[in-house]
């Protein structure tokens, strides 16, 4: 067997003994029992597709709900007994039954509907939910030095702290890290979900009594494809969970107090899932912190209760309040001053406070030829020099780690227009240099706005 067929056979084994875990950790309902949901729920929400779909086999309502025919036989057959649901004359190929709503199922539909909205895969149980976020907890592994090691192999940070980063991440506790922009805080933190590598289960939606909150959200949560074989088997985890990765979550100035609890559509009359919970069983980064449509104290004090107790309350309104884990990694972000943000004895709620830095030469310089190997150009230790001991010096522009990649890709952007081969010299750093800075001429002295060091 070649290396590359090893790898893939690697691979695949590695998927099934992940969907073997996730089913024990959701395994699908035989039984109505099973599901944690009545009868009479899963009527209305068959009810709701078929008024939505029109007449429907059983393969198609068990697609649609996610449930398996041996379930909805019995919702179906309660239905029929009800006098809501008809078997309609066949008009398929294969000669299985279709299924149509009477006029009393499609007025029962409406009464549905306007009860709530919601109609898709059957949702979960408040309670089942609660404890599969439990069994499958971001918490569950303890970070090594070894494990950010291998994350980060191919970047450059300051000594020490690869072990403030990691020691964090054991805590369980929130996470502030501080520093001027362009220090790398926000690449560093979406690099943390390298640590917590293992697959998780998301909800379509979760119940509470009768209300149901939409949670899985294509635009946050990255679906993983079960491989082909276990599809041709009932095996494997609950269909009314997502296979997906570990959600990693970043906002930043468009964050709004409302994002941050349930929001209510009432054209739909749908319940839709604030932030936090769709990051459960994963990382939640606040970026630039002090920069949100909300006052950094109302944001803060949203997560006194959830930081100390590791569960959110949500209210649906009308006194109707539940509880949720709240189970993840969370991260502030901002390039402000932490005190100006919040007092210290907020500070003193959030376990670890990191400070991130301007680089050093030595860091400065590790950065730019790691740079100019992914892009492909010959590394010149005179022009790096030159650089950071004249053209950082006399603007006085502090050494970011972020200037290396930027500038060096400005030159490659040049090179491409003029068709010239890339190569970097005195001459294409300085040109690159007047297009990234922004530079008011007064007096003849230019100032380097925002990149201006302070001292």
């Amino acid at each position: 067997m070649n290396e590359s067929a090893r790898r893939t056979n690697e691979s695949a084994d590695v998927a099934v003994d992940a969907i073997d875990r996730l089913a024990l950790v959701a395994p699908r309902p035989k039984t109505l029992a099973d599901t944690g949901l009545s009868t009479a729920f899963l009527a209305d929400l068959v009810a709701k597709h078929l008024h939505d779909g029109g007449a429907l086999s059983m393969a198609q309502l068990s697609e649609r709900v996610a449930l398996p025919g041996s379930i909805l036989d019995g919702v179906l057959n309660f239905m029929r007994k009800e006098a809501k649901v008809e078997v309609l004359a066949t008009t398929l190929p294969n000669g299985n039954l279709r299924y149509g709503l009477t006029d009393r199922g499609r007025a029962g539909a409406l009464e549905a509907l306007m009860r709530g909205g919601y109609i898709g895969p059957a949702p979960v149980p408040l309670a089942e939910y609660t404890r599969v976020v439990n069994a499958q907890t971001v918490h569950d592994r303890m970070v090594t030095r070894e494990a950010m090691t291998s994350a980060f192999a191919d970047v450059l940070l300051h000594d020490g702290m690869l072990d403030r980063l990691g020691s964090s991440l054991n805590s369980g506790r929130a996470i502030f890290i501080y520093g001027p922009a362009g220090t790398g805080k926000t690449y560093v933190t979406q690099r943390l979900s390298r640590l917590f590598p293992r697959e998780v289960l998301i909800p379509h939606a979760i119940a509470t009594n009768e209300s149901v909150v939409v949670v899985f959200d294509p635009a946050v949560h990255k679906r993983v494809a079960a491989p082909a074989e276990t599809l041709l088997f009932e095996s494997g985890h609950d269909p009314r969970w997502v296979r997906a990765q570990r959600p990693v979550i970043i906002t930043g100035g468009e964050l709004t107090a409302e994002m941050l609890e349930i929001r209510y559509d009432a054209s739909t009359k749908q319940f839709w899932a604030p932030l936090q919970l769709k990051a459960n069983n994963g990382l939640f980064i606040i970026d630039d912190m002090g920069r949100q449509r909300v006052a950094p104290a109302a944001v803060f004090n949203r997560w006194i209760v959830p930081m100390e107790e590791r569960k959110d309350y949500l209210s649906l309104g009308a006194g109707r309040q539940f509880c949720v884990p709240f189970d993840l990694v969370l991260i502030f972000s901002t390039n402000m001053n932490p005190l100006e943000l919040a007092d210290e004895a907020y500070l003193r709620r959030i376990g670890y406070k990191i400070a991130f830095d301007y680089a050093s030469p030595a860091q400065y310089k590790g950065i730019w030829k790691e740079t100019c190997g992914k892009l492909g150009v010959e590394y010149d230790a005179d022009v790096v020099e030159y650089v950071i001991n004249v053209m950082h010096a006399q603007a006085n522009v502090a050494l970011l780690p972020c200037h290396p990649r930027d500038l060096l890709n400005i030159v490659v952007d040049r090179s491409a227009y003029l068709g010239e081969p890339r190569a970097i010299t005195r001459q294409s750093i300085e040109w690159a240099w007047k297009s990234y800075f922004v530079a008011i001429t007064a007096a003849g002295t230019n100032v380097v706005g925002a990149n201006v060091k302070e001292g």
